[in-house]
């Protein structure tokens, strides 16, 4: 791999991980120590490999915001291409993404409720009706005479 495409799929991994301030810093380091490793003699492929697989990298720094409390975003690309090209690697810790649902889902899942709701409403009512309604009847008549 080669720098470009090392630095190009470190910041398409942070983003939406972290703001934009925080991958524009990130790469700016990544960059620096890049060039610093090389100016000391190693090889740049020596030192991308030292450095690993940049989408690891990224949840790594990822997960470092989230325990200092900076995380403004997830990661979703990250999450999908990790599963997709990584299904070997195993991270560690949760992955604590926001699940998304559609609209349609929430609201067909109202609609149902809704729809459980009257139909127990009204098996109650059936199911007591026959005893309500003469009870209702003798009370009514009941106040009636007793006007008169």
């Amino acid at each position: 791999m080669e720098r470009t495409e090392f630095m190009d799929r470190l910041q398409r991994s942070l983003a939406g991980g972290v703001n934009s301030s925080q991958v524009a810093e990130n790469v700016r380091y990544y960059q620096d120590y890049i060039d610093t490793e090389i100016r000391k003699g190693r090889s740049e492929a020596d030192v991308l490999s030292g450095l690993g697989d940049p989408r690891l990298l990224a949840k790594s720094i990822i997960e470092a915001n989230k325990r200092a409390g900076y995380i403004e975003g997830t990661n979703q690309n990250f999450d999908e291409e990790t599963k997709e090209e990584d299904a070997g690697i195993q991270g560690s810790g949760p992955s604590g993404g926001i699940v998304r649902v559609p609209g349609w889902l929430i609201i067909l899942f109202v609609v149902v409720i809704a729809l459980l709701i009257i139909g127990v409403v009204f098996s109650v009512i059936s199911f007591l009706a026959p005893i309500i309604i003469p009870v209702l009847i003798v009370v009514l008549l009941y106040n009636f005479i007793r006007n008169r």
